[in-house]
């Protein structure tokens, strides 16, 4: 790889599986520090020994849920503490839930999936926006779905949580716009991964894109260079 990270301080959430776990190596190929954020302990240090064969050095390692939403505060100060900013944050964390007409999820359900979709993204832009400002190019990454903006039936919460996801990010890239703070979306289309699989049972996988195959635009709007802010970018064509 180029280096295009180089000395980067990169917080990836999501980062145990899927398109976040393919971040979070991607960045680390390209030189970044990884900070890696996903419930899944296993997950997260047989990412750490993959990062370790390329970089020569441990990520960190947070195994905690982004719904106990406390946590994040104190990753935020860990963060201030430890590297005094942030250069990158990608929301790569994702909840499907199950598919059912909107009259069949019940209010615990669709508040789980807001949790995971929406509110943890909002509660790290408020802990995280600090240590993005201070960084000479603070980028922020939020990963969307189709479905944001093409209504289909079944995908209620996931739909609808995705599409308040998209509005947040362009609202908090307008108020950071006279900053060196740029905030985006990525929507992958679909790409070969467990939630894809959940939602499209009688779908071959081998028509799809790996998570790897995707993360070339994760490094494209990580870039100090990249101007770009408030908008949804495609993966793929």
């Amino acid at each position: 790889m180029s280096g295009k990270l180089n000395g980067r301080i990169a917080l990836v959430t999501g980062a145990s599986r899927g398109i976040g776990r393919a971040v979070a190596l991607r960045y680390a190929q390209e030189g970044a520090e990884v900070v890696a954020f996903a419930r899944t302990k296993g997950g997260l240090e047989e990412l750490d020994d993959e990062i370790k064969k390329i970089s020569g050095k441990n990520a960190v390692l947070v195994a905690e849920s982004l719904t106990d939403f406390d946590k994040i505060d104190q990753v935020g100060a860990a963060l201030h503490q430890r590297f005094g900013k942030l250069d990158i944050l990608v929301g790569a964390a994702g909840a499907l839930g199950q598919m059912s007409p909107m009259g069949h999820y019940t209010p615990k359900m669709w508040n789980n999936i807001f949790d995971i979709n929406l509110h943890a993204n909002w509660r790290l832009i408020r802990a995280m926006d600090s240590l993005l400002r201070v960084s000479d190019a603070g980028r922020a990454i939020f990963v969307t779905s189709t479905v944001a903006v093409e209504p289909r039936m079944y995908w209620g919460p996931y739909a609808v949580s995705k599409a308040a996801l998209e509005q947040m990010v362009r609202i908090y890239a307008n108020e950071v716009g006279h900053t060196n703070v740029r905030a985006n979306i990525v929507n992958p289309g679909g790409v070969r991964t467990k939630m894809r699989a959940l939602a499209f049972p009688g779908e071959d996988p081998n028509t799809l894109p790996t998570p790897e195959q995707v993360t070339d635009v994760f490094v494209d709007l990580a870039l100090a260079s990249c101007t770009l802010s408030g908008e949804t970018v495609k993966a793929q064509p």
